[in-house]
């Protein structure tokens, strides 16, 4: 690993994803950010915009910071085109059981719990407080905001965003490209794209 890391997206995920990387050992730690406006995040230097990330290619590790999904994907999929691999970032207070399987690019956030045989894909994120059970399926660019909980054998489709406070029951599938709203519980399956809300969770018209 090197201990150097490029953070694309300089916003304020990013400087909570800094700081997970400070705690992983990286001791220089730079932003690449669109915005051309931006001169620092937190204490750390925006040294340019993503068009830049070649010059920093083969010595130092990227993650991206990004909280959007689709922007998270498209982002990743240059990064893939220049043969750049991701780094994963893991907070040292998460609990990972050793049979988690995590794809590059995602990160895991203070306090979080993933439990046994979670498959969790490219570019994920497991927000604050978090916790994933047993046996759950997070697909590409899932991202479970603080205090989210994911009950057992739960599958959750590409770039859905599971918004702070929901809960998912167990034994249940979401679909692709949804939004779980904050404070929903979703207590069947969601077969539908869309906005969903409310206790139980519904398909917001």
């Amino acid at each position: 690993m090197n201990k150097k890391i490029v953070i694309i997206g300089a916003s304020g995920h990013g400087k909570v994803v800094a700081n997970i990387a400070k705690l992983n050992g990286y001791d220089e730690i730079l932003f690449l950010d669109d915005d051309t406006s931006k001169k620092s995040c937190g204490r750390y230097p925006v040294a340019g915009t993503s068009k830049d990330i070649r010059q920093y290619k083969g010595n130092y590790d990227f993650i991206i910071a990004i909280g959007n999904n689709r922007i998270r994907e498209k982002i990743s999929d240059m990064l893939e085109r220049e043969n750049i691999k991701q780094t994963t970032l893991i907070h040292p207070s998460a609990v990972i059981d050793e049979t988690v399987k995590i794809k590059e690019g995602t990160v895991i956030m203070a306090n979080a719990a993933v439990n046994a045989e979670v498959q969790i894909g490219r570019s994920c994120i497991i927000n604050t407080s978090s916790s994933i059970d047993h046996e759950c399926i997070l697909e590409d660019y899932v991202h479970v905001s603080p205090g989210v909980h994911v009950a057992g054998t739960v599958s959750i489709g590409k770039s859905t965003w599971i918004g702070i406070g929901a809960t998912i029951i167990n034994n249940l599938s979401i679909c692709a490209n949804c939004n779980i709203r904050a404070g929903a519980v979703v207590v069947k399956d969601v077969i539908e794209s869309g906005d969903y809300q409310g206790v139980p969770a519904k398909k917001k018209e």
